[in-house]
C-alpha cells in the first residue's frame, strides 16, 4: 500500500524514538516558544513552529504566526513529512514552483503559504522526531548564517529534548527504585512475620541480625508433651480429610492457650503436642505458666469434646505430662528452620506423659515442689518409668480456690495474675 506521504525507512523505529521522548501533547514550554521565536526573527519570516510527527500525526509544540487553535494537522498535509525523511536542512524558496509541495492544501489554498524551510531534529540515535520551521508569505531565501543558526536551533531543541529523556529516565529509575524498595519491604515483613510464626521473637529477631542463632543452655524450664489417646485406632475408622480437621480444631485451641500463658509451643509430631515454658525468656514462674497451660488445655478438650458429643461425632481425649529441668535451645536446619530444645529433662517429660492417663496432667516431682502453693495436687506416689529410675509423680488436678477463677479451678484469677505478673513503678 502506497501512503500519501513520503515515510522514512526506519518508521517504526523513529516511532518509538518519539514516544522515548513522552513529547506529544504536552503542555506548552517557554525554552521551546523561544527558540521558535528567535527562528523566526533570526530568518525574518512571519511564521515559524517547532513541531512533532509521530504516526499519522503531525503536531506543534510551539508556534509563532499561525492561528491560536492551530495545533496541527494530518501528516499528509504538512510540508515537515519530506523533511523527517533526511537529515538535512531543507529549503524551498518559492512552494509553487517546488513539486514537493506546490500542489499542498496550504499552497493553493489558504493561507498561501510560500516560502518553506526547516531543520529535522535528529536525536543522537539518528531519528528524526519532529522538525524546527520557518515559512513566509511570500517567495524569500536565506543566506548562509540564517540557515546555520537553523541548524544550531535545532541541535538546541535535541539537547532540551535529550534533557527531557534523562529526567524522564531518572524519574522512571526512581520509580523502579521504590517499587524494588517495597517489593523488598513487603517481601522482608513477609518474611520476619513466618519467622516470627515458626520461631521464638527473640530467636526470630537474633537469626535475622547474625545468620545464625547460638544454641544455650537454660538451667531451669518446664517441658509440655501432650498426646491425643486412641488416636492410632481413631486413624483406621475414620476419613483423613476430617481426622485432620479435628486435630486442627484441637491444636489451634491449645496454640491460644500457649500464647496467653507464655509458654513456647515447639512442635507437633503427629498427635503429640510439645511446647516449653522459660525459653527463650527466662522466667522463674515458667512452671506455673506451664501448669496454667495444661489446664486450659483440658478444658479446650473438654468444651470440644461435649460439643462433639452434642452432634454424635467422635473426639479426643488427652493426656498431657510436665516436667521442669535444664534443657539445650537452639535452631536447627538452613532451608527449614526449627526451634527446638533438648537434654534429660525432655526425655524426662515424654515419660511423664506417656505415665499419665487421658484427660489429666500428670506431673513430676520437680513441678510439684515449685507449683503446689498455687494448685491442688494427688500424690500418685513412685512409678515406674521406661529406661529410667523410678519416679514420684503427681496429678495436676486444679488451681487452689483462693486462686481460681471458675468452679472447676482452670482459670486463674486476678490474684493469681497479679502475683504472677506484678506491677512496677
Amino acid at each position: 500500500m502506497v501512503l500519501p506521504y513520503p515515510v522514512p525507512a526506519n518508521e517504526e523505529e523513529r516511532n518509538l524514538a518519539v514516544s522515548a521522548y513522552r513529547i506529544m501533547d504536552t503542555p506548552p514550554e517557554i525554552a521551546f516558544k523561544e527558540i521558535g521565536e528567535l527562528a523566526a526573527q533570526i530568518c525574518g519570516c512571519e511564521v515559524s513552529y517547532v513541531s512533532f510527527i509521530q504516526g499519522d500525526r503531525f503536531w506543534f509544540k510551539a508556534k509563532y504566526g499561525l492561528a491560536a487553535d492551530f495545533t496541527g494537522c494530518p501528516r499528509e498535509l504538512a510540508f515537515c513529512s519530506v523533511t523527517v525523511c533526511g537529515s538535512e536542512l531543507v529549503i524551498s524558496p518559492n512552494l509553487l514552483e517546488d513539486p514537493r509541495y506546490q500542489n499542498f492544501p496550504f499552497v493553493v489554498g489558504a493561507p498561501h503559504m510560500r516560502f518553506y524551510c526547516a531543520m529535522p531534529l535528529i536525536t543522537p540515535e539518528g531519528y528524526a522526531l519532529g522538525t524546527i520551521c520557518v515559512m513566509d508569505f511570500v517567495p524569500r531565501d536565506l543566506n548562509i548564517e540564517q540557515k546555520e543558526s537553523l541548524r544550531r536551533l535545532a541541535q538546541q531543541l535535541v539537547g532540551l529534548l535529550e534533557h527531557r529523556r534523562r529526567i524522564i529516565e531518572l524519574d522512571e529509575a526512581m520509580k523502579s527504585l521504590d517499587e524494588a524498595h517495597r517489593a523488598l519491604a513487603k517481601e522482608k515483613t513477609q518474611v520476619d512475620d513466618l519467622l516470627n510464626r515458626v520461631l521464638p521473637e527473640r530467636i526470630a529477631l537474633e537469626l535475622r541480625e547474625n545468620g545464625h542463632v547460638e544454641p544455650r543452655f537454660y538451667p531451669s524450664a518446664t517441658i509440655l508433651f501432650a498426646d491425643v489417646v486412641g488416636f492410632t485406632s481413631l486413624t483406621e475408622r475414620t476419613e483423613p480429610r476430617m481426622l485432620i480437621g479435628m486435630l486442627e480444631r484441637y491444636f489451634g485451641g491449645f496454640d491460644e492457650a500457649m500464647q496467653r500463658h507464655q509458654v513456647e509451643k515447639l512442635k507437633t509430631i503427629g498427635d503429640a503436642y510439645v511446647a516449653v515454658a522459660g525459653v527463650p525468656s527466662s522466667d522463674t514462674q515458667h512452671t506455673v505458666h506451664a501448669c496454667l497451660a495444661a489446664l486450659e488445655m483440658l478444658r479446650v478438650s473438654a468444651l470440644i469434646r461435649a460439643e462433639r458429643e452434642r452432634l454424635r461425632l467422635p473426639f479426643f481425649d488427652l493426656r498431657v505430662g510436665l516436667h521442669t529441668g535444664g534443657v539445650i535451645a537452639g535452631v536447627v536446619g538452613h532451608s527449614r528452620f526449627t526451634f527446638d530444645i533438648w537434654g534429660d529433662a525432655v526425655n524426662t517429660a515424654a515419660r511423664v506423659e506417656s505415665a499419665g492417663e487421658p484427660g489429666r496432667v500428670n506431673v513430676s516431682e520437680d513441678v510439684y515442689g515449685r507449683t503446689r502453693e498455687y494448685f491442688d495436687y494427688t500424690d500418685r506416689g513412685v512409678i515406674e518409668v521406661k529406661n529410667k529410675a523410678p519416679l514420684r509423680m503427681y496429678f495436676l488436678n486444679r488451681l487452689k480456690p483462693e486462686f481460681s477463677k471458675d468452679p472447676a479451678g482452670l482459670i486463674m484469677n486476678d490474684r493469681l495474675h497479679q502475683l504472677l505478673h506484678p506491677v512496677t513503678m
